[in-house]
């Protein structure tokens, strides 16, 4: 797939745990780790900006393309 998630990537330039980010934008650990491990399909807008809201970040640092 192109599309590489670096959620866990920022998530340790945070030092911020799984269960932590879970709580802070109110998501399921497993809906969480689905999108960690790049096994999501798809992402809503709005858990996007929650996640950035949390990470203070742009969703080009959680979101990248790169060509097959």
């Amino acid at each position: 797939m192109p599309i590489i998630v670096n959620l866990d990537v920022m998530m340790a330039r945070r030092k911020m745990s799984l269960n932590e980010l879970s709580e802070k934008v109110d998501l399921t650990l497993s809906n969480l780790s689905i999108l960690k491990t790049g096994k999501a399909k798809a992402i809503r807008f709005s858990t996007l900006e929650a996640i950035c809201k949390v990470l203070d970040c742009q969703p080009g640092d959680i979101l990248e393309f790169r060509e097959e």
